[in-house]
């Protein structure tokens, strides 16, 4: 069955950008937060230009290789400069949840979903066929932890502490229980593999 999971680099005080994100400004200043995707001498065997350490790579490839859909919010969307066509993985479609219109949205790998958090799984899971469902962006994971929809969290951590930025976790309505299946330590980042209890 389609799982649901969230795999994102954050930071050790929780946050999944830098200061000031947004359109034309990526994931703003982020100093060494994604340095862990070129360190190493390993290339990833799903991003070209990725170089990780052997331990990062075996984990970040097994978990891009999982992913048949990937769905973002329209924050993310927008820092990531999609409006132009694209997607996080090649190949891979893209659904972005959003309230606001989107205008000239025409890449055919790209779905908007305008009616909330569960439809927009839902349509994901269509689009992944027999892989998972990747989310991106704090607002999207948040949606889907209150609504139960998530799975499994991969949080690869990197021990800086940016005192700003978008965070991975909005506030949730009540606690929700994470089971460690995973702790993956290597050069620049920790990689913790969560399953979510329900």
């Amino acid at each position: 069955m389609t799982k649901v999971f969230s795999a994102l680099t954050v930071s050790a005080d929780g946050y999944i950008t830098g200061r000031d994100p947004g359109s034309g400004r990526g994931l703003g200043d982020a100093p060494t937060l994604f340095d862990w995707y070129f360190n190493g001498d390993t290339p990833s065997r799903v991003f070209d230009g990725f170089r990780l350490s052997e331990p990062s790579a075996r984990v970040f490839d097994t978990a891009a290789a999982r992913v048949g859909a990937t769905l973002c919010g329209r924050n993310t969307y927008d820092d990531s400069g999609w409006l132009t066509g694209g997607t996080p993985q090649a190949g891979v479609p893209l659904v972005v949840l959003s309230h606001r219109p989107i205008p000239a949205m025409s890449d055919p790998h790209q779905t908007l979903v305008t009616t909330g958090i569960e439809d927009a799984v839902a349509t994901a899971r269509k689009l992944a066929g027999d892989k998972d469902v990747a989310l991106m962006g704090g607002g999207v994971t948040s949606a889907a932890l209150t609504a139960g929809l998530v799975d499994e969290l991969i949080l690869h951590q990197v021990p800086v502490l940016l005192g700003a930025g978008r965070p991975y976790f909005q506030a949730l309505p009540a606690h929700i229980e994470l089971r460690l299946v995973e702790a993956v330590p290597a050069p620049g980042v920790t990689h913790l593999h969560y399953e979510v209890l329900r």
